[in-house]
């Protein structure tokens, strides 16, 4: 059966389970209903049935619908496919299973301040959720990707003797980018308020630590530099140039360009398992590096094809002598 369709009547079964349990519980539900609740299991947050309701159903449409139009691209690989089902799959326990916890907290309660949470039953779905995520992963893996059906040889490159080549590849990413630049004025901003007394010592004690992660993905993530030339390829990352990954051009085989999307490796950033990685900042065209070892690295940087075809000129140069 098409991926699609399997994907469709399991959304519309998750969102009827969803309704059809509330709505036959209802009566022995209190309204409001205790939505969230603090460490010690005592609820802090309530929300009328009818929201709770809508909520709910929402939050899961969102995934669900999120995964269908993902569908095209996400399937077209390996990859792609284990993380589509897994993700799909996942979260449909996931939703189902706070549903359930929600409505057990809140059963013949008089009042959503006396629901009681049973700690163990959060945890036990974050598991479910995990295990199901790798079931129907594995499950939705599919045959193992063709590997010259995106991949484009680069044209030969031919040297001339002594000649000294290097190219340089770069790609940024404008949203990883802006976030490196709000990241630090969000925190000197913060700074200020605090320094005046509007912003408590505890409140900026809780944001300043998220800022700082924020700052520091931005400055790495945000932009990525190759070179190719002196015997080996230089991959820099963000504009400070670090980390550096340098490989040198005895531990590959031959290198190529090849078109990937976020859908098809799993997201921005560094991507992939050991041996099959990708460094993605924008969909389209990446220089793919094949080891000799057999692995795999893939970076989604411009003129791949001029990269890839100055690597594999360097390689029989290096045969040749």
């Amino acid at each position: 059966m098409n991926a699609r369709v399997i994907a469709i009547v399991w959304g519309l079964a998750v969102t009827a389970v969803q309704v059809a349990l509330s709505l036959a519980l209802r009566d022995r539900l209190p309204d409001p209903l205790a939505t969230h609740w603090g460490l010690d299991g005592r609820p802090n947050g309530s929300m009328s049935f009818p929201v709770f309701l809508a909520v709910e159903v929402l939050i899961w449409a969102a995934v669900w619908l999120s995964a269908l139009a993902a569908a095209e691209r996400a399937l077209a690989r390996r990859q792609g496919r284990v993380l589509w089902w897994g993700v799909l799959f996942a979260m449909s326990v996931f939703s189902l299973g706070l549903k359930v916890v929600t409505l057990l907290a809140n059963l013949d309660a008089a009042h959503w301040t006396e629901a009681r949470l049973q700690g163990w039953l959060v945890p036990a779905v974050i598991a479910a959720a995990i295990g199901v995520a790798v079931i129907a992963g594995y499950l939705g893996r599919g045959a193992p990707d063709d590997p010259a059906r995106d991949a484009r040889r680069p044209p030969l490159l031919r040297l001339r003797a002594g000649q000294r080549t290097v190219w340089v590849g770069h790609v940024a990413n404008r949203w990883l980018a802006l976030i490196s630049v709000l990241a630090p004025a969000a925190l000197v901003v913060l700074g200020l308020l605090y320094v005046v007394g509007v912003v408590p010592g505890e409140a900026a004690g809780r944001a300043v630590p998220a800022l700082v992660i924020l700052l520091v993905v931005g400055l790495l993530t945000s932009s990525v530099s190759v070179r190719v030339g002196d015997g080996r390829v230089v991959i820099q990352c963000g504009p400070l140039g670090w980390p550096a990954r340098r490989i040198p051009l005895s531990r590959i085989e031959s290198a190529w360009s090849e078109t990937r999307h976020p859908s098809t490796v799993g997201g921005w950033g560094f991507r992939g398992l050991p041996g099959n990685r990708t460094i993605m900042l924008r969909g389209g065209e990446c220089l793919v590096i094949g080891y000799r070892s057999g692995g795999r690295l893939a970076i989604s940087v411009d003129d791949a094809v001029r990269g890839a075809s100055l690597i594999n000129a360097l390689i029989a140069e290096r045969v040749d002598q």
